[in-house]
């Protein structure tokens, strides 16, 4: 009896096991189906099922960006905006943050998101990686004289790598305004002033931030600013207007722009200037109606800083409520640090003023991307403190920036060939306030850096021992602090130390001068009236020159420099730029010829800033010559008007020679591939690379063309002696162009082809194209 009630005890426990068994495997069944049903959604979809849950609140939420507020291990803010944000943040009314860096710091952001708000939806996290995270490449403007692009997409790939592992997911870059303004401090962040090379290289910097599957965890969403025209600011100053023609927006301005877009990027910023009388964050015209309409863009477009509160400023908006109507309709999707939207877009809903699908067509657009990033999958994907640590700084990323940093400096000069240096046996004087400083080679946007962490000329320099080697810096370019939000105090007074210099470059066989801008010279609100070099520059560079005529001058800045003494008096002449952490090597080991320069200019040199802009890519005019030999021409009384060094110009420290230049036909039809080809032959003591640029010429369009565009380009390793024949296609993409309603067309008629080493390339040829 007492064994029949054990073993009916022992039978109801197993029972209770396996029916606890049953149930737990299928709710663990149940939770598997629901995800697999989940993940065989389409991204839409999924986007659709969240956005029916929202209220408008929580839409409105997701189109508002917070600067970061508040120190996120610390204590909860109590007091004041960041109080305010904190509790925005909680109730999901944030869809995005910057400056939100760290992978512990993001983690605990998107904890809150994710864990304490009623939808849990992640936020993206935007950051400045503009030349690298920590790591830093060349300046934008410096990669972009390597003219080579495989080199770019790597240094944004180092750039995305580090950035990710810092919990970043979201770049406010590549910014891919064309501009020929170097009075324009911005320059630096950009390709140039070639809407065909400036496309190229935004669709490098696309796919390397984005890679291939933009949810690895190493991939970051781009985004292609500024939209549109900011780099056409009047008289070169930040922030101001901007009057163009509609033939310079469609052929100039936007190709970078419809590039970025063609390469998958994810969003797209607006700019703070205006245009045709609109500021762009309330232009339909720019944003509606060309990119999400003709373009068919499915990303959004996030604010520039506060401009949709901006256009209050610009006489455009009333105030709030207007602006937040004005900038929503025009299709301005995420409000950067404008409070806009936050505050009066529920309620212009609510009333009927501002219809719910144009907020639902936003928060979609925003939805997708954080979809697309794999956030709803893992929002903590970026957030890992041991591969953070492990990432940054290493090795291989040092190793990709020096190789990007060495292919974009340019050999401006080199007469009696005082590079590359000897490796032993000379007395090099090293002289200037850049030699040895190990901060403004950073460049400026390089906020998640450390400062002093550039490798110097100096430390560079000192790695080859078989010279003497006496470093002077003869005077200081900068007084008092230079961070990143202040403007910079040049030296205009004090010489301590300029005698001192001197007296060294008396006995040197080869003066280095290392002279130029600071880093935080150039770059956002550092629009310059003067290119000249700043401060007592000039004045050291000349009393040197006095007393020792073989100089090497290195250039570290930011933008085209306005240097015609020393074009005119100085041998031998780099342009240095801002290269980033290993400014240094890179400089080092092309001066002593370890790397053959093969770099070019990007933008056109001025003589004088009284000739900006100036760019190669200019129309004819009615006067172009001089043909009646009196005043009535084109020209200045005071200056030539060429340009001190053209653009795409570059020299090497062998020689190249270009011959059988031939276009294969003289007779095409619209829509025929014609094959243009020419010899290049090494005829110097050195292997070298090349940019082989083929340029061509319109001669008679119903809107004038410039005298020449760049319409293809090939950067080619010779060996010394050796000859290469290197072959161009032109077709319709090359030969067409906008007309003034935007329309892309090809018309017949007569063409002229050149090909050479820069824009002022002399080998040409013609064809002429029919119906």
């Amino acid at each position: 009896m007492k064994l029949n009630i054990v073993k009916n005890k022992y039978n109801k426990i197993l029972s209770l096991i396996a029916i606890t068994l049953c149930f737990y495997g299928c709710g663990i069944n149940k939770k598997r189906n629901s995800q697999m049903e989940v993940l065989k959604m389409t991204v839409e979809e999924r986007v659709d099922s969240l956005l029916a849950k929202m209220t408008i609140a929580e839409k409105v939420g997701q189109m508002n960006l917070y600067n970061g507020f508040w120190d996120v291990t610390g204590p909860t803010p109590e007091a004041g905006s960041a109080k305010l944000k904190y509790e925005h943040l909680r109730k999901g009314w944030v869809g995005a943050m910057l400056s939100v860096r760290g992978a512990k710091n993001v983690q605990e952001v998107q904890r809150i998101a994710v864990e304490e708000t009623r939808l849990g939806i992640p936020l993206l996290i935007g950051f400045d990686v503009i030349h690298g995270y920590k790591t830093l490449s060349p300046i934008p403007l410096a990669e972009s004289a390597s003219w080579d692009l495989k080199a770019i997409e790597s240094s944004a790939r180092v750039a995305a790598t580090e950035a990710s592992a810092a919990g970043i997911n979201w770049t406010f870059a590549p910014m891919v305004d064309i501009s020929r303004d170097p009075r324009w401090g911005r320059v630096m962040e950009g390709g140039g002033e070639d809407p065909y090379l400036g496309s190229k290289i935004a669709s490098a910097r696309v796919q390397g931030f984005q890679g291939n599957d933009l949810a690895d965890e190493n991939s970051i969403a781009a985004c292609a600013k500024h939209f549109a025209a900011y780099g056409f600011s009047e008289a070169g100053k930040e922030y101001n207007t901007v009057d163009i023609g509609t033939s310079t927006l469609y052929n100039t301005v936007l190709p970078p722009f419809k590039a970025a877009a063609d390469s998958g990027v994810k969003t797209f910023m607006n700019s703070f200037n205006e245009l045709n009388g609109v500021p762009v964050t309330g232009s339909e015209f720019l944003q509606r109606d060309i990119l999400k309409g003709a373009w068919n863009f499915e990303g959004f477009v996030v604010s520039d800083w506060a401009s949709i509160n901006e256009l209050i400023f610009w006489g455009h908006a009333k105030d709030k409520r207007e602006a937040a109507i004005i900038a929503s309709r025009a299709g301005s999707d995420l409000d950067m640090e404008g409070y806009v939207y936050v505050r009066e877009l529920v309620k212009l809903v609510e009333e009927g003023v501002v219809k719910e699908s144009i907020v639902d067509d936003a928060v979609r657009r925003i939805l997708k991307v954080k979809f697309e990033l794999g956030l709803f999958d893992n929002p903590y994907k970026y957030c890992d403190p041991v591969n953070e640590e492990k990432v940054i700084g290493h090795k291989k990323h040092h190793e990709a920036v020096l190789d990007v940093a060495k292919k974009s400096i340019v050999l401006l000069k080199n007469e009696g060939n005082l590079l590359p240096l000897k490796k032993e046996g000379q007395k090099i004087a090293l002289i200037g306030p850049l030699a040895a400083d190990k901060n403004s080679p950073l460049g400026s946007w390089r906020i998640a850096s450390d400062d002093n962490t550039a490798v110097s000329v100096l430390e560079g320099m000192k790695k080859y021992t078989g010279n003497t080697l006496t470093h002077k810096k003869g005077l200081d370019l900068v007084v008092g602090h230079t961070a990143f939000i202040e403007e910079v105090v040049v030296n205009n007074t004090n010489r301590d130390g300029m005698d001192e210099a001197v007296e060294t470059a008396k006995s040197a066989d080869v003066v280095v001068m290392v002279l130029g801008e600071h880093g935080f010279q150039s770059g956002e609100g550092r629009s310059r009236t003067n290119l000249d070099l700043p401060g007592l520059q000039q004045e050291l560079l000349e009393a040197v020159f006095a007393v020792n005529k073989n100089i090497v001058l290195v250039l570290n800045n930011g933008r085209p420099l306005a240097i015609e003494w020393a074009a005119k008096n100085i041998p031998t002449i780099v342009e240095g730029w801002q290269l980033g952490t290993q400014s240094g090597n890179a400089i080092a080991q092309v001066l002593y010829g370890d790397y053959n320069p093969s770099g070019k200019l990007p933008m056109t040199f001025p003589r004088n800033v009284g000739q900006v802009p100036i760019y190669y890519n200019y129309k004819s005019t009615g006067r172009p010559e001089n043909t009646n030999d009196n005043v009535f021409w084109s020209h200045y009384i005071d200056v030539e008007n060429t340009p001190l060094y053209p653009f795409g110009h570059g020299l090497s420290y062998t020689t190249f020679e270009y011959s059988n230049f031939k276009v294969h036909g003289s007779e095409f039809a619209i829509g025929d591939e014609i094959k243009v080809t020419v010899d290049v032959t090494n005829t110097g003591n050195y292997d070298g690379k090349e940019v082989i640029q083929l340029y061509i010429r319109d001669l008679h369009a119903s809107t004038t063309r410039p005298v020449r565009e760049l319409k293809g380009f090939e950067l080619t390793h010779f060996n010394k002696g050796e000859t290469k024949t290197i072959e161009f296609t032109l077709t319709d993409k090359e030969l067409g162009f906008f007309n003034n309603q935007g329309k892309y067309i090809v018309e017949a008629g007569d063409f002229e082809v050149f090909v050479g080493g820069s824009s002022t390339a002399t080998l040409k040829d013609s064809f002429i194209l029919k119906h």
